[in-house]
Parts: C-alpha cells; sequence; structure tokens
C-alpha cells in the first residue's frame, strides 16, 4: 500500500469520437443507390444516426464499469492511482462541429459531458494528428479513439483499451499503443500514451501503399513503441459491411439472453428492423463440396 501521506497519481484518459454530423449525402454515401447501394442519403443518414449513438452509449458504458473498479481500488487502497475519463467528439470543419453538437444535444440529456473539437488538416494524418494534439495540450496522459460506423464494438474493447493504456503508463517507459483491427487492414479503435512517440503521419495519406495497421505496427517498431492487439472489429462503409453487421447484431440480441452483459446496438437493429432489412446468400447446392475443389 501506498504511504498515506503520499498524494496518489491521477490519470487523464480521453475518449476521442472522430464523426461527421448525420446529413444525408455526407455520410455513407457507399451505401447509397448513387454508389451502388440500396439506401437513399435519408436512410443512409439515419442508419449512420442510429449507430452512432449505440457506439457513444457502450463507450460510456463501458466507462461507468472502469469508474467502479478505480472507485473500489481507491477504497482497497486510498494511494492507488486515480483515474480521470473524458469525452471528446472530434468534427469538421466548423459548421459540422456545431451541426454534430446539436444533434447530440437534441437527443436529450447525456450521462457525461462531451467537449466538441474540430480537427483540422490537408488530409486524414494530419486531421487526426491535430485532434489528437488538441488533447494532449489539455494535459492529457492517453487517447482511445473511436469512429461512429462500428456499431459492434464490443464493450470489453473499450475496458480493454484503457486498462492497456494504463499499464503502459505505469509500466513502460516508451509508453504504448493499443489498436483493434477493421476488416480492410486498417484500425477501428487506436490510441497510444502521450509520453509513446507516435502520430498518424503517412499512415492513411501515403504514396507507397502501405495498409494504416502496417504502418502503426512500423511505427511502433521504430519507436520501440509496446502494442497491444485487440480481435477485429469490421465498420460500415458498404452493403457487404452492411449484411456483416446485420447479422451480428441480431446474433448478439439472442446471445444477451444468456450473456446479460452482451452489448446489443438497439438504435441500429430498430432502425434495421423498421426498414425490414434482410441478409441473403446465394443458395449452396453441394452435396459433398469436401470431394471436390474447395472454391
Amino acid at each position: 500500500m501506498t504511504d498515506s501521506t503520499t498524494s496518489p497519481k491521477t490519470y487523464k484518459h480521453a475518449l476521442l469520437m472522430f464523426s461527421k454530423p448525420p446529413i444525408p449525402g455526407l455520410v455513407k454515401t457507399r451505401l447509397t443507390h448513387e454508389h451502388g447501394g440500396v439506401l437513399t442519403p435519408e436512410e443512409a443518414a439515419g442508419l449512420f444516426h442510429c449507430a452512432l449513438f449505440d457506439v457513444m452509449e457502450l463507450c460510456i458504458t463501458a466507462v461507468a464499469q472502469l469508474q467502479e473498479e478505480d472507485a473500489a481500488a481507491l477504497a482497497a487502497d486510498p494511494g492507488a492511482p486515480r483515474h480521470e475519463y473524458h469525452f471528446f467528439i472530434s468534427s469538421t470543419p466548423e459548421k459540422n462541429r456545431d451541426k454534430i453538437r446539436e444533434v447530440f444535444e437534441e437527443a436529450g440529456e447525456w450521462p457525461v459531458e462531451f467537449t466538441y473539437i474540430v480537427d483540422k488538416g490537408e488530409n486524414f494524418d494530419v486531421h487526426f494528428d491535430s485532434a489528437f494534439e488538441q488533447i494532449w495540450e489539455e494535459g492529457f496522459d492517453s487517447i482511445l479513439s473511436v469512429g461512429g460506423d462500428i456499431p459492434m464494438l464490443p464493450l470489453s474493447h473499450v475496458t480493454s483499451g484503457f486498462r492497456w493504456l494504463q499499464y503502459f503508463l505505469e509500466t513502460s517507459p516508451t509508453g504504448g499503443l493499443v489498436q483493434a483491427p477493421c476488416q480492410e487492414c486498417g484500425v477501428s479503435l487506436i490510441g497510444w500514451t502521450h509520453n509513446a512517440k507516435m502520430d498518424h503521419q503517412e499512415v492513411y495519406y501515403n504514396m507507397t501503399g502501405r495498409p494504416a495497421l502496417d504502418a502503426y505496427v512500423q511505427k511502433c517498431t521504430d519507436a520501440g513503441v509496446p502494442m497491444a492487439s485487440l480481435t477485429p472489429v469490421a465498420d460500415i462503409d458498404d452493403l457487404q459491411d452492411l449484411a456483416h453487421a446485420v447479422s451480428l447484431a441480431r446474433s448478439a440480441e439472442y446471445t444477451q439472453q444468456f450473456q446479460p452483459d452482451f452489448y446489443v446496438p438497439r438504435r441500429f437493429l430498430n432502425w434495421v428492423n423498421w426498414r425490414g432489412i434482410r441478409v441473403g446468400t446465394p443458395p449452396n447446392e453441394d452435396r459433398d463440396s469436401r470431394e471436390g475443389i474447395d472454391v
């Protein structure tokens, strides 16, 4: 136990959500008729609106669990490290920041306070660094970032992500990074500690064709920064992604009967059911394909 005369260390952690406001024609355009999809721009925006709120609700729930664990640790040892969690929502340009603030405020009262920021720059990498730098300037010790289009993000990814960042803060002189891959060699969740020599440069905007996940791994390798990897989480960009998410959401709804702590993206699933969306695959007429060539 820490000496009671010693002030416990306080760590500040940021949950950062990157998101556009759910405006028709601005979000999930690859799901629309114009780009080979099946939704109107209004429907695509409505689907994203539901997913956005589900992801934020999940993050709030996960952080509440972490706060309960922290309170229990402090009760057992008043000298244990303290952890604060703050929520940031980053959009661009400024008019979109104001619009997404309006969207969240119109939804009613949330159990946490959001700080709305504007990320700026000439490409994706600079925009991401812009948001991170604004938070570092406020004295935060770690940042865990997610997008609003991953309704099947496991709640445990947020709790595990912050636990890994806390571990790296306390044990690694070079800090640490945590990530969860997406389905296209990128990441659905990414974050690191303030002392990790990391940035987003040449990750998304690069001239070599190197995948984003590979770029983060190389950065960690070059800087000697340890990495924690969580299981992949698919975002929703096209129809195949949407079908995958719908099947997973319906599976989660049934599973929750037996695993009560299993998170179900209710808004997303209710929207899908309201629209009557069904997932189908081509009939499989192979009686015994194991005797032939696997195709």
